[in-house]
């Protein structure tokens, strides 16, 4: 069942990345992107990592593509022009991108027993969750940096908004 998951979320991971690379539309891009993070944060779930997952869908694929869609519409662009690209690219990218792809294939192709018996979560069952550990910290001795954090945040939203209402009136 883990095996199945990871493959469906894997491709869709890998299709919404060929997808972002390949649209000429940044909206598109964007939510191509945030297929992508949604995929990673479903493979982060299934290796025990339940706060990455939801750090990845709450910060990543919430707030911070809410920015760059905020930006793309501040910036009104339009359908953006594809090159055909350098015929070093062609020459250099395309061989070297197959041979890390072989070299990674035979690895894990190599090393699959090995690989195969990793485990995430081998805690203790009286032991606290990943997700209680790291709120702890970030509730206590983290507490200021992360309060911080979230007002700099909204001071640099509204700022974008109010460069934008100027640029609306005049």
């Amino acid at each position: 069942m883990q095996l199945a998951l990871f493959i469906i979320f894997a491709a869709l991971a890998i299709a919404g990345a060929l997808n972002l690379l390949l649209q000429k539309h940044p909206i598109n891009s964007a939510l191509s992107l945030v297929v992508v993070m949604l995929s990673l944060a479903v493979l982060y779930w299934s290796l025990g990592a339940e706060f990455l997952a939801a750090a990845q869908v709450i910060v990543y694929s919430g707030a911070i593509m809410v920015l760059f869609v905020f930006v793309i519409m501040l910036l009104n662009a339009g359908e953006e022009e594809h090159t055909t690209g350098s015929r070093a690219a062609y020459f250099a990218g395309i061989p070297g991108s197959l041979a890390v792809f072989c070299l990674l294939s035979f690895v894990f192709l190599r090393e699959s027993k090995a690989l195969g018996n990793v485990h995430m979560s081998n805690a203790p069952a009286g032991a606290m969750s990943n997700i209680a550990q790291i709120s702890e910290v970030l509730f206590t001795k983290l507490l200021l940096p992360f309060e911080v954090t979230s007002i700099l945040i909204l001071v640099a939203i509204l700022g974008a908004v109010v460069l934008a209402r100027k640029e609306e009136h005049e």
